[in-house]
């Protein structure tokens, strides 16, 4: 069953003009190749910039847990240089039942 992720993010304000979304853009193209990805919007709080969320669709809890496990390892990246807090992650199914 497909799951969709929420990863919200916290930003230094420097991080913006320190390039977190090229950081971002890098980091995203690898996500959206990997096997099991669906695809990945993401979403800047109108209000304030340093908040940003990416919503992840995964065709699986299996290939997410894959993907999360690469990203921990071989596929780690510099990203936590640029938050202000931890990352929240939430997984989401759907209720195809409403």
């Amino acid at each position: 069953m497909a799951i969709t992720v929420f990863l919200e993010l916290r930003v230094t304000p420097e991080a913006i003009d320190q390039g977190v979304h090229a950081e971002l853009r890098a980091i995203l193209s690898d996500t959206r190749a990997f096997e099991g990805c669906l695809g990945v919007d993401v979403l800047i709080d109108i209000a304030d910039a340093t908040h940003i969320v990416a919503v992840e669709q995964w065709a699986s809890e299996e290939h997410d847990a894959a993907y999360r496990a690469w990203r921990a390892g071989d596929g780690k990246t510099n990203l936590a240089s640029f938050l202000a807090s931890a990352p929240v992650l939430t997984k989401f199914s759907s209720a195809e039942d409403m």
